[in-house]
């Protein structure tokens, strides 16, 4: 097995979104209702990382919503309010002020859904549907985002698993769901033992990603990390002035490196 010193932030930068705390400078949290969001805007994120080390890290299989704080002060929505993910429940923390880490600051609203790799791998593809809706069930908030729920995959074109490569030597690796084109790949190796990971040089066909295995890579067990991200397609946005994100995938490979 392959041992690294990356951390779960080291592999997914764009994980700030998920979780973002800022100073608010502000004592006291102002409770809203949904019907003041309508001017607030959505950030959403699906992060998917299947890893060989600590493949059960916590948020390693998440979609999480999160909602722009108040220009003007630090907010926290009233009790009541339910999310869901496809109709099942999700984490909803309401915002407001926190006194973690020894100093206050602002956590913005958010919801997450912690998914099941292997069930989403054995179900279809479909929209991924997100509810915040009042206690009394007079208002909500809805995003829609279009085949989000799917669990996605790295696959090796060619003869043989891929585990083995050779110096010099070009492979291929194709993004699944096909119908998905990402955005630039990346591809990196890290020898076993090693402290930093090589980031290599690819060429990109639609989903497909190719690079060419630097015939000075030394002979040894190495992990193969390949990652890339989709912005996610909105087919709906109400109860908020806007909705944007993204769908992150990456997968590690253990490989042999031959001559």
């Amino acid at each position: 097995m392959v041992r690294s010193l990356r951390s779960l932030s080291s592999l997914v930068p764009s994980l700030a979104v998920l979780g973002l705390l800022a100073g608010c400078g502000r004592t006291e949290t102002r409770p809203i209702s949904l019907d003041d969001l309508s001017r607030r805007a959505l950030t959403f994120a699906l992060v998917d990382i299947d890893a060989l080390e600590n493949p059960d890290a916590a948020g390693s299989h998440r979609f999480t919503v999160t909602l722009a704080q108040a220009e003007d002060g630090c907010t926290s929505l009233v009790d009541g309010v339910t999310a869901t993910f496809n109709g099942q429940p999700m984490e909803l923390e309401p915002g407001g002020i926190s006194g973690e880490g020894g100093r206050e600051v602002c956590v913005e609203t958010r919801a997450w859904f912690d998914f099941d790799p292997e069930a989403w791998d054995s179900e279809p593809i479909e929209d991924a549907r997100v509810f915040l809706q009042s206690g009394d069930g007079s208002r909500s908030l809805s995003l829609i985002v279009l085949g989000a729920k799917a669990k996605r995959h790295f696959t090796f074109q060619g003869s043989g698993s891929g585990a083995t490569l050779r110096q010099g030597q070009t492979y291929t690796y194709r993004w699944e769901p096909v119908e998905e084109v990402p955005g630039p790949f990346t591809v990196t190796l890290l020898r076993e033992g090693g402290q930093a990971s090589a980031t290599l040089q690819t060429n990109q066909d639609e989903g497909s990603v190719s690079f060419t295995l630097p015939q000075a890579t030394p002979v040894a067990t190495h992990l193969l990390t390949l990652k890339g991200t989709v912005a996610g397609q909105v087919l709906e946005c109400e109860g908020v002035a806007s909705c944007e994100g993204s769908l992150f995938h990456s997968t590690d490979f253990e490989v042999a490196v031959v001559p």
